[in-house]
Parts: structure tokens; C-alpha cells; sequence
């Protein structure tokens, strides 16, 4: 039996983790401190591909910027579903305050944002949880995914072995925590449902030769575009000789001394190695390194500035293909993972809640497309008038709080009684009205016997009726 204090809170416990063979083939201090070899023999030759080396090329660090950034910058709500099934925001004192503001060093859109970025880089997030004397979370904290690891005791449980973190407040090395208290968001699984794999191996080559290719043309242009030559001489010369003609040559002529007059005697000639930039490609290639990158990360060539940005018609649904290919997952994982840490995924008091990002914080339309789309929802009796000013960020209404449609519409349950007569469209001949009883078929009813009319009133108000007189 152990206590731990992390975050001002104590976590007891009651039996010690025993690590399965989940651990990666190294063991300097993380999960995948190396991302992979870019070529086979890197390793030896001292070339290893890091993280901190890959996000220094500009497709990668874009197209991880750019996720985290759409991820970040949508509101997270607390919603609650009714009777009817229809979730609506709501405020708890218990649930609303973690969600606002995570922990007491980071807002909503930088933990967001750090959750995202450990998630695409490192292929897992892990938050640990804060509680209070009632066992509510009130505070979560993003941990270092290269000092983080999953842990599989014999009998199947899961624990994470969490180092030193002064900002989080882990006081000691190697502290192993029950699942229960860590929030584990997984990229992609391939190996092991608790290693999730980073984008960047798959693109971590595609970058490296974006980075050689880089620091290659800094170099060339560095020399004034004019590579290296060969200094000849009619004669043989000594190494001596020839070593201070090379020396006396780039003393005079290069780096800062590059493009002066050069006055040659004695028969020396310099052949200069002409290539030109055409040649090399540079950026033919430069362009299908980044389209590597960010066909890895789901990205749309144009939002990493790699590519043409589309017809205008067509940027609503690239705008539309890029949420669903990329970012929907990574909204749905954080609202799974936060319903699960947070304990909302059972009912509480008999209410179910939940978390739901608000998309209108990414897919903000412009004023006319935004005023279009509300006015067809309204005028079809979609939604309420006061719905539509909302999101318009107006006040209610008189009136507002109803549903309108057109007076030329019917309602579903009128057209439901039309259509349950048996003929509702009319389609045969109506039904002849029978004759009255005594008459035979064919001959028309009886005459209106005035007389016997009277007599009737007569009978009934013992005289002639106001305003009625026998005829003479």
C-alpha cells in the first residue's frame, strides 16, 4: 500500500504494477525519443530523425500547427440530453469549471492545444487528474509523452509510470499511477492498443530529404550560386604548392570576397563546376516532400501553403472534406476520453451528460452565407426565429419563440387524416344519396307539405307562431 500526493490531492495505491513488455526497443528516457532511421545504417552513422530536427521543416511544423490550432479554437460544452434526446448546454458546478479552465497554469485553447500537438507527435496524450475530497476531477494536466509510460500488470490492469514533473506536480521518479486516474487519448494503434503511432513516421523521411534538400540550396546560394571549380596549371606543382594556391585562391575570392576580378598569371586557369538550379529540381522536389508530409496528416495541400488554393466554388466542401478527414476523429477522441475521465459517460442523478465541441467556431460561414442559411431554416419550420438570431448573436423576440410556416402549408397531422379516407384524392365518382324510406327508386321525394307545417306549430305554440301568419 503506497500514497502518492500529486497536485495538492493524495492517491493511495493498494498494489504495485508490474510492467508487461510493452516498453520500445530503447531506453533513453521515453516512447519514441527517435522517431525511425530516415535510410537503413542512420543509426550508425549518427543521422537519427527527432522530433525536434522534423519540426523544423515547414510542412511538418505547418500542418501540426494548423490541426491544433482548428482543434484548439472551438468551444468545449457541457451538454445534457432531454427527454426527447436532444442535447442542450447546460452549466454544472461540478463539471463546468474543469472545462473552462483545465488546470491553473493553462486556458481551454492552450491545454487543447498542447493535447493536440503531444497527440500528432508523439501518438499519445496523457492527462492526469486532480481530484477533490468528493472525488470530483477539478483539474487536469497534459504530461510529457516521452516520459510517460503504459504498464500491463499480470492480471491485466493497466498503470502508467510517471516521472518528475514539478509544473504537474509528480514529486518523485517513477510513481505508477492506476488507469483510472490518467486521461490516455491514442492516435492510431498498430502495434499495441496502448502505443498509438505519430504521423511523422511515416513522413519522417519525406522530411529529412526536405531538410537535406534545404540545407543543401542554403549552401549553394550562400556561395553566390557558383559551386566550386578547378584550378589547373600548365606545370606539375608540389602538394605544397598547390595546397597554398587553393588557400591564396579562397582568401581572395570567396565568402564575402566572392564575384571580384581575379587576375591570373603564369599559365593558372580556374574551371569553375557549373550546375544550374533547373537542373537540381529543388523545387519540384521541395514540393513533393511537403505533399508526402501532408498526405500524412490528412492535410490539404493549400492550408499548408504547399499547393493552389481551390476554385472558390469548391472551398466549402474541401473546407468540408478536410473536417471529416482529418480533424472529426480527433474531436471525437477528446469528447470520448473527457466523457470517460470525467465520469459522464453513466447517469448521474438519473441525467445524462456529456461533452461536445462547438463547430460553429470552425466552420464560421461569412454574413450573407451565415444569414441565407438561417433564413431557409426558419421559413421551412425548422427553427425557431429566436434560434436563428442567436447564433446571429442577437437578442430574443416577441414572438420568436415559434416555429412560422407559409398559411398555404399544411400540417403532418391533417395530411395524415387525408390520407387515412379511403379514397383522399377523390379519384372515383360519388356515391349516389339514397332515396328516402316508402318512395320507390326512381321517383323523386315527396313534396314539402306546408300545411301539415302549420298544423305542427300550431300544435306546439297553441296559436300562429310570431311573425308567421296563416294564409287566407
Amino acid at each position: 500500500m503506497a500514497t502518492l500526493r500529486i497536485g495538492g490531492y493524495e492517491l493511495t495505491i493498494g498494489r504495485k504494477a508490474v510492467p508487461a513488455n510493452l516498453a520500445p526497443p530503447t531506453t533513453r528516457g521515453g516512447w519514441y525519443p527517435v522517431i525511425h532511421e530516415p535510410f537503413t545504417g542512420a543509426w550508425q552513422r549518427n543521422q537519427e530523425l527527432t522530433r525536434e530536427s522534423v519540426l523544423s521543416y515547414h510542412a511538418v511544423y505547418s500542418c501540426v500547427t494548423l490541426i491544433a490550432s482548428d482543434v484548439s479554437k472551438c468551444r468545449l460544452r457541457l451538454v445534457e440530453q432531454d427527454d426527447d434526446g436532444i442535447w442542450a448546454e447546460i452549466n454544472s458546478p461540478a463539471f463546468s469549471p474543469v472545462l473552462a479552465k483545465p488546470n491553473r497554469y493553462q486556458n481551454r485553447i492552450k491545454f487543447f492545444e498542447q493535447w493536440t500537438v503531444s497527440k500528432l507527435l508523439a501518438g499519445n496524450t496523457y492527462a492526469l487528474k486532480e481530484r477533490d475530497n468528493r472525488g470530483i476531477v477539478v483539474a487536469l494536466y497534459i504530461l510529457d509523452p516521452l516520459r510517460t509510460k503504459p504498464l500491463v500488470a499480470p492480471d491485466g490492469g493497466v498503470y502508467y509510470q510517471l516521472s518528475r514533473d514539478n509544473l504537474t506536480g509528480i514529486d518523485d521518479d517513477k510513481v505508477v499511477v492506476p488507469a483510472s486516474e490518467i486521461v490516455h487519448d491514442v492516435m492510431v494503434p498498430l502495434y499495441h492498443p496502448l502505443c498509438g503511432v505519430s504521423p511523422l513516421t511515416a513522413s519522417g523521411l519525406a522530411a529529412c530529404q526536405g531538410l537535406n534538400m534545404q540545407t543543401s540550396s542554403s549552401g549553394f546560394f550562400q556561395h553566390g550560386a557558383i559551386p566550386s571549380g578547378i584550378l589547373t596549371h600548365p606545370e606539375n606543382m608540389t602538394d605544397e604548392q598547390q595546397e597554398n594556391f587553393k588557400q591564396q585562391w579562397e582568401d581572395k575570392f570567396g565568402g564575402v570576397n566572392r564575384g571580384r576580378v581575379a587576375v591570373l598569371s603564369g599559365g593558372l586557369k580556374f574551371e569553375p563546376i557549373t550546375m544550374k538550379a533547373i537542373d537540381a529540381q529543388l523545387i519540384e522536389q521541395l514540393g513533393w516532400t511537403a505533399e508526402v508530409v501532408c498526405s500524412t496528416f490528412h492535410v490539404p495541400k493549400y492550408k499548408a501553403g504547399v499547393g493552389e488554393p481551390p476554385p472558390y466554388q469548391n472551398v466549402q466542401a474541401e473546407e468540408q472534406r478536410y473536417y471529416q478527414q482529418c480533424l472529426q476523429k480527433l474531436f471525437e477522441c477528446i469528447e470520448l476520453c473527457l466523457d470517460e475521465g470525467l465520469g459522464l459517460d453513466k447517469k448521474i442523478d438519473g441525467r445524462t451528460y456529456g461533452t461536445e465541441f462547438d463547430l460553429d467556431d470552425l466552420l464560421r460561414m461569412d454574413t450573407a452565407a451565415l444569414i441565407e442559411s438561417e433564413t431557409k431554416a426558419t421559413g421551412a419550420g425548422i427553427k425557431k426565429i429566436d434560434e436563428a438570431r442567436k447564433r446571429l448573436n442577437l437578442p430574443p423576440i416577441p414572438g420568436g419563440d415559434t416555429a412560422y410556416l407559409q398559411q398555404q402549408n399544411y400540417s403532418l397531422e391533417a395530411l395524415a387524416k387525408r390520407d387515412a379516407k379511403a379514397d383522399p384524392f377523390a379519384t372515383r365518382a360519388p356515391t349516389p344519396t339514397p332515396p328516402p324510406a316508402g318512395s320507390e327508386a326512381g321517383e323523386p321525394p315527396p313534396a314539402n307539405d306546408g300545411a301539415k307545417l302549420l298544423g305542427d306549430l300550431d300544435t306546439k305554440f297553441g296559436g300562429d307562431p310570431p311573425g308567421l301568419k296563416k294564409a287566407a
